[in-house]
C-alpha cells in the first residue's frame, strides 16, 4: 500500500495554516478553488455546484446524474473542504481501486479497505485512519458494518458519508444488494455527518425507496438531465446476430467494447466465436473463479483494445472512460438496467455507439419467465410494467432517446438528432391486413406452434410438419405467399411487442392474447407497423446505428500527437501498474494534441490537468510534443 507522508504532497507548503494532518491544507480553500487546483476544472458541471453546497452546509442529498456526469466530484470536494475524513461506501472492489488510483494521481491520500488486501496493507490503512492521514476512505457496506470497523470509524471525525451506486439499496433497483439495506443505521452511528447518495439511474419508485431505506426523509433530491448527446442509441431487429455484432465491433476495433448477453453459456459461446474470428475477446460472468474475474478486469483496465462479453455481473463500477461501444444481444429487464449498461460507453464524453439487437423470441421469453416467477403479484406487476416499457422502446418509431428519457420522467422538447430513428426516420405502413392474416394463421393452426411453422403455412411451404398436421388444407394456407419469410418474421415480432401474441409452453408456441388480438382480427382496430428492410446491409446498419469507423476526426498533425501521447501514457501506466485513464483521459490528450501547449502554464489551462498532474507529468508531456515537431 502506498504511503503519502505530509512532505511528499505537492503544493502543501503553498497553503497557509498547514499543520497537523495534511488534509487540513484545504480548510481555507473554497470548493471552487479546490476544483481548479486539484481536479484541473475551472467550473462545476450540471448540478455539481448545488450538491457540493448542500453537503458543505450539512444537508443530506440524493443525486441522480448520468454515468460520466461527474458524480464523484459531488462528494470528493466536500470531503476535502470539510474537517475530517471522507467515507465512501461502494459496492465493488474494482470500482474502489480505480477511484483510489485516480485520487492518488491528484496528490490525495485515498485508500480502499476491502477483502483482497494483504494483512499489512489493511493495518497501514487503519493506522492512517487513526492518525488522520487519510483524505478519503472507500469501503464496502459489509466491511463498514462489521463491528470492529464501525467502532473504529465512530472515533474518527468524518467530513461526509457518500453512498455510491445508491440504486443497490432499493429492492426496485436493477442491481439490488441486500447488504445495502443495513445502511439505514448510519445516522444512529454518525448523527452529525451529512450523507450524499448517488446513482446514475433511478425511476420515481426507486428514488423513494432509496430515501426510505437510508432514512433520509429531509434529503434534497437533485436530478440532472439523463440526456447524453455523445451516445448514439440504436436498436436493430436480429438477423445474422454474429455478423451484426462484428459490424459494430469493426467500427471500434482499436478501442474497448462491452457485449451483454442474458446467460453465462451465451457469453462463453459468443466470446469463443469472436476469438475464432481474430478478436481479443473475454467472457465474464458470475460463474468464473475470483482469479479469472480478476485477470479479466486487469486486462480491461490496462487500456488494451478488448471486447468483454458479459452478463450483467460485469460493469457496475467499471471506470474505464474510453469504451466506444456497448452491444446488447438479449433484452434488458428494464429501461433502468438498459440505461445503466449503455452508460458505460463514452464516459470521457467522446462519441460512442450503443446497439440493442432484439427479436420476438427475446420478448416472448422475457414475458414467459416473468409469468413463471414466484414473486408476489404486486411485484410482478411492477416488473411487468418495466419490461413492457423496455419492449416498447425497441419498437418505437420516434426519437429513441426521447422515449428512453421519458421512462425517467424527463421530456425532451425536441428529438435528440443523434439516435438511429432521428438519423434515419422509420418508414411505417398500414399493417392491419398483414396482422389479421398472421393472427388467423396462429388461431387456425391451434395456437401451439412456433413462428417458423406458422410462417410456413402462411407462405404455402410444404414442410414435413405442415404435411403431418394437414395444415395445407387450412383456409390460411398460402395467403401470405407474396411476402418473404423476413417480412413475416417482422410482423410476428411486432405483434409480440404489441402484446397481441405471446408464447406458451416449453417450446414457445405462439398463442393469441385475446384482449389485444380480438379487435385486430375483427377489423375493429387499424395498426401501423415498422417497414423493416428485408435484408439490411452492413452499410445500412451503420447508417441506422449512427456508427462511424473513424470516430471524431483530428487534423493529421494533431492525430499524430494524440497517438504519441497515448503511447507515452501507456508506458507510464505500465511502469506504475495503474490503468492508463487515471493518468489522463483520452479527451484530455485530445485537447492537448489540438491546443499544442508550449509551456507548463498553457498546459495547466487545459481542462483536466490539475496542479498535481502538472507537476507529475507536465515536463514529460511537453517533451512528447517537442519530440514530434511542435
Amino acid at each position: 500500500m502506498d504511503d503519502f507522508p505530509p512532505d511528499s504532497i505537492p503544493f502543501a507548503e503553498e497553503l497557509p495554516g498547514h499543520a497537523g494532518p495534511w488534509r487540513d491544507r484545504f480548510a481555507d480553500k473554497t470548493p471552487q478553488e479546490v476544483l481548479q487546483a486539484v481536479f484541473g476544472f475551472h467550473d462545476f458541471r450540471s448540478l455539481q455546484a448545488q450538491a457540493v453546497e448542500n453537503v458543505m452546509h450539512g444537508q443530506d442529498t440524493l443525486v441522480l446524474m448520468p454515468t460520466g456526469g461527474g458524480k464523484s466530484v459531488c462528494y470528493q470536494i466536500p470531503a476535502l473542504c470539510r474537517p475530517g475524513m471522507g467515507l465512501v461506501i461502494s459496492p465493488l472492489i474494482a470500482l474502489m481501486d480505480d477511484q483510489v488510483a485516480a485520487l492518488r494521481q491528484l496528490g490525495l491520500n485515498a485508500a480502499a479497505l476491502h477483502s483482497e488486501l494483504e494483512a499489512h496493507e489493511a493495518a497501514q490503512i487503519r493506522a492512517d485512519m487513526a492518525t488522520g492521514l487519510l483524505d478519503i476512505l472507500y469501503i464496502s457496506p459489509e466491511r463498514l458494518l462489521s463491528s470492529g470497523t464501525l467502532d473504529r470509524l465512530t472515533r474518527i471525525p468524518l467530513s461526509v458519508i457518500a453512498i455510491d451506486e445508491a440504486h443497490c439499496i432499493s429492492a426496485w433497483g436493477h442491481e439490488f444488494r441486500p447488504e445495502y439495506r443495513a445502511l439505514t443505521a448510519l445516522p444512529r452511528h454518525f448523527p452529525a455527518v451529512p450523507r450524499i447518495a448517488l446513482t446514475a439511474t433511478a425511476d420515481e419508485r426507486t428514488r423513494e425507496d432509496i430515501l426510505s431505506a437510508l432514512d433520509m426523509p429531509q434529503a434534497e433530491v437533485l436530478v440532472s438531465s439523463f440526456h447524453r448527446p455523445n451516445l448514439n442509441i440504436a436498436a436493430l431487429p436480429k438477423g445474422s446476430e454474429l455478423k451484426q455484432l462484428m459490424g459494430v465491433l469493426e467500427r471500434h476495433r482499436d478501442a474497448a467494447s462491452i457485449v451483454y448477453c442474458g446467460s453465462r453459456v451465451r457469453t462463453e459461446r459468443i466470446a469463443a466465436s469472436l476469438q475464432e474470428k481474430g478478436w481479443a475477446a473475454l467472457a465474464y460472468h458470475a460463474g468464473l473463479s475470483p482469479q479469472e474475474k480478476r485477470a479479466a478486469l486487469l486486462r480491461f483496465r490496462s487500456g488494451e483494445p478488448l471486447v468483454i462479453v458479459a452478463t450483467v455481473a460485469f460493469g457496475m463500477g467499471i471506470d474505464r472512460p474510453d469504451v466506444r461501444s456497448v452491444v446488447h444481444l438479449d433484452m434488458p429487464a428494464s429501461p433502468e438496467a438498459y440505461y445503466q449498461q449503455i452508460g458505460r460507453a463514452g464516459r470521457d464524453g467522446l462519441p460512442s455507439e450503443t446497439v440493442l439487437l432484439y427479436g420476438g423470441e427475446d420478448m416472448a421469453r422475457a414475458r414467459y419467465w416473468l409469468d413463471q416467477s414466484a414473486a408476489p403479484d404486486s411485484e410482478k406487476r411492477i416488473m411487468s410494467a418495466r419490461l413492457e416499457a423496455m419492449i416498447a422502446l425497441t419498437e418505437t418509431t420516434g426519437c429513441r432517446t426521447r422515449a428512453l428519457l421519458h421512462c425517467f420522467g424527463e421530456e425532451l422538447e425536441q428529438p435528440c438528432g443523434h439516435c438511429d430513428n432521428c438519423r434515419n426516420p422509420v418508414l411505417t405502413f398500414d399493417g392491419t391486413e398483414a396482422a389479421r392474416k398472421l393472427l388467423s394463421a396462429v388461431y387456425r393452426t391451434g395456437e401451439c406452434f412456433g413462428a417458423l411453422h406458422v410462417i410456413s403455412v402462411l407462405r404455402g411451404r410444404m414442410t414435413d410438419a405442415v404435411q403431418r398436421h394437414g395444415h395445407d388444407k387450412l383456409s390460411v394456407w398460402g395467403i401470405g405467399q407474396k411476402e418473404s419469410e423476413t417480412y413475416w418474421r417482422s410482423i410476428t415480432r411486432q405483434l409480440i411487442a404489441r402484446g397481441a401474441l405471446k408464447t406458451e409452453g416449453r417450446f414457445g408456441g405462439l398463442t393469441l392474447n385475446q384482449p389485444v388480438a380480438r379487435p385486430i382480427l375483427r377489423g375493429e382496430e387499424a395498426i401501423h407497423l415498422r417497414a423493416d428492410p428485408l435484408r439490411p446491409t452492413a452499410e445500412q446498419n451503420m447508417r441506422r446505428t449512427g456508427g462511424s469507423a473513424d470516430g471524431p476526426e483530428l487534423e493529421p498533425e494533431s492525430q499524430a500527437l494524440f497517438n504519441a501521447l497515448r503511447k507515452w501514457r501507456r508506458e507510464e501506466a505500465q511502469e506504475q501498474e495503474i490503468p492508463p485513464y487515471v493518468i489522463f483521459h483520452d479527451s484530455v490528450l485530445r485537447d492537448i494534441a489540438m491546443e499544442k501547449p508550449q509551456d507548463l502554464d498553457m498546459l495547466g489551462d487545459i481542462k483536466g490537468v490539475g496542479r498535481s498532474k502538472l507537476e507529475r507529468y507536465g515536463d514529460a508531456v511537453l517533451e512528447v510534443l517537442a519530440t514530434h515537431g511542435l
